[in-house]
C-alpha cells in the first residue's frame, strides 16, 4: 500500500470522526451564531491546531505512556471534563443576557478568545488522542515513512479546520443568526446542558476507569 493510499485512508477515517457531534461542534456553532463569522473561523482554526497537536502526540507514542500510567490518563479525563462543565456553566449563565451582535468585538480581541476557547476544548478530551492512535495503529505500517510523519499532522489540521470552517460559515449566516436571536435563552441552555453532559460523561469515565 503506497504512502498516498495510507494517507487518504487515514484522512477519510478521521473526517468521519470529525463530523460526529460532540463538544467541539456545540462550541463552534454557538460561537459562530452568537458572535461573528470571524470568531467562528478563529474557533475552527483552533480546532485544527488542537487536532494537529493530538496527531503529533499520537505519532510520538504518548498513547503508550497513557496506557502505562493509567493515573495520568484518568487525571486528564477529570481535568478535561471539568473544563467542559465550566464552559457549560458560562454558556448557561449567559443565556438570558441581551446580545447585540455587531458590537461584540470592536476591540479586536474576541477572535483571539474564540480561538483559545476552541483550542482548549479540543485538547480537553484525551479520548481524541486514543482515537487518532487507534486509526494510526490500524492503517500505518510498522516503519512510518518520514513523508507520512510530516504530512499527517497537516492532513489532520485540514480535516478539523476544514469541517469546522463549514460549521462556522453555516451558523454565522443571516437566517440561523436570526433564529438564534429569537430563541437565545433556549438555545444557550440546551447547548450548556449538552456540553455539561459531555463533560460529566468524561469525568464519570475517568472515575470509573472506563
Amino acid at each position: 500500500m503506497s504512502s498516498a493510499s495510507i494517507f487518504l485512508s487515514i484522512i477519510a477515517a478521521l473526517s468521519i470522526g470529525a463530523m460526529s457531534p460532540g463538544p467541539s461542534f456545540v462550541l463552534v456553532s454557538r460561537i459562530a451564531v452568537s458572535r461573528s463569522r470571524v470568531d467562528g473561523l478563529a474557533a475552527a482554526f483552533g480546532m485544527g491546531i488542537g487536532g494537529a497537536f493530538f496527531s503529533i502526540l499520537a505519532l510520538a507514542g504518548l498513547t503508550a505512556l497513557l496506557s502505562q500510567f493509567e493515573w495520568l490518563y484518568i487525571g486528564l479525563k477529570l481535568a478535561g471534563g471539568a473544563y467542559l462543565v465550566w464552559i457549560a456553566l458560562k454558556i448557561w449563565r449567559s443565556a438570558t443576557e441581551t446580545l447585540d451582535i455587531g458590537e461584540t468585538h470592536r476591540d479586536g480581541s474576541a477572535p483571539a478568545r474564540s480561538f483559545a476557547t476552541a483550542l482548549l476544548t479540543q485538547v480537553s478530551n484525551p479520548k481524541t488522542i486514543i482515537v487518532y492512535a487507534g486509526i494510526f495503529a490500524a492503517l500505518l505500517p510498522k516503519t512510518v515513512p518520514v513523508g507520512l510523519m510530516l504530512t499527517l499532522p497537516l492532513g489532520v489540521f485540514a480535516v478539523e479546520a476544514g469541517w469546522y470552517t463549514i460549521v462556522a460559515l453555516a451558523f454565522s449566516a443571516h437566517h440561523p443568526r436570526q433564529i438564534y436571536l429569537a430563541t437565545k435563552a433556549w438555545i444557550d441552555r440546551t447547548a450548556g446542558a449538552v456540553m455539561a453532559g459531555l463533560g460529566l460523561e468524561l469525568v464519570v469515565s475517568g472515575v470509573t476507569g472506563r
